[in-house]
């Protein structure tokens, strides 16, 4: 049993919160931008790039999840476990969030460009309807994730001030 998360698993940890902060309101602001706004082609490409990123990020925190020695849990027994179903809901609705993501810009049956540099190709192209279904699910996804991120947050809060747990040295 060690102290502290891996090295990948920290960075990993927080490149991707910033991350998914960052899309996140990014999110939220490109929808409503207008056609004949400067950002109205940019900002749906950069999300899509950085959406890439995450999801790369993402399996190889799994993997580190996985394979990786980790501290043991902290708290009393209802919290580790309300910690551990956070987790996995993050993780749930993280891989829901770049799932969708990749439905709603494949949707047309084109790759997804990445950085224009290398493609992603459309492998699921199943109705009409795809990009309005999976934009709905990636929308209501995405609050439910910063719901978690928020509990998320409190909680480490909470055993670093009240507690006196050193959780912060574990992820930094």
């Amino acid at each position: 049993m060690t102290n502290k998360y891996s090295l990948i698993s920290r960075l990993c940890h927080w490149l991707s919160a910033l991350l998914v902060l960052a899309l996140f309101f990014v999110g939220i602001w490109m929808v409503e931008l207008s056609y004949y706004d400067d950002w109205y082609q940019v900002a749906p490409t950069q999300h899509k790039n950085f959406g890439i990123i995450l999801a790369v990020l993402t399996i190889v925190r799994l993997v580190a999840r996985l394979t990786s020695d980790k501290p043991a849990p902290i708290g009393e027994k209802w919290e580790q476990v309300t910690a551990s179903i956070t987790h996995k809901l993050m993780y749930l609705l993280l891989l829901t969030i770049l799932i969708s993501g990749y439905l709603i810009s494949t949707a047309s049956g084109k790759p997804i460009l990445w950085f224009d540099w290398l493609p992603i190709p459309a492998t699921i192209a199943y109705a009409d309807t795809q990009a309005d279904l999976a934009g709905d699910i990636h929308q209501y996804a995405a609050y439910m994730l910063i719901a978690l991120v928020v509990l998320h947050v409190a909680g480490a809060i909470k055993h670093q001030l009240i507690d006196k747990k050193p959780l912060f040295k574990r992820m930094i």
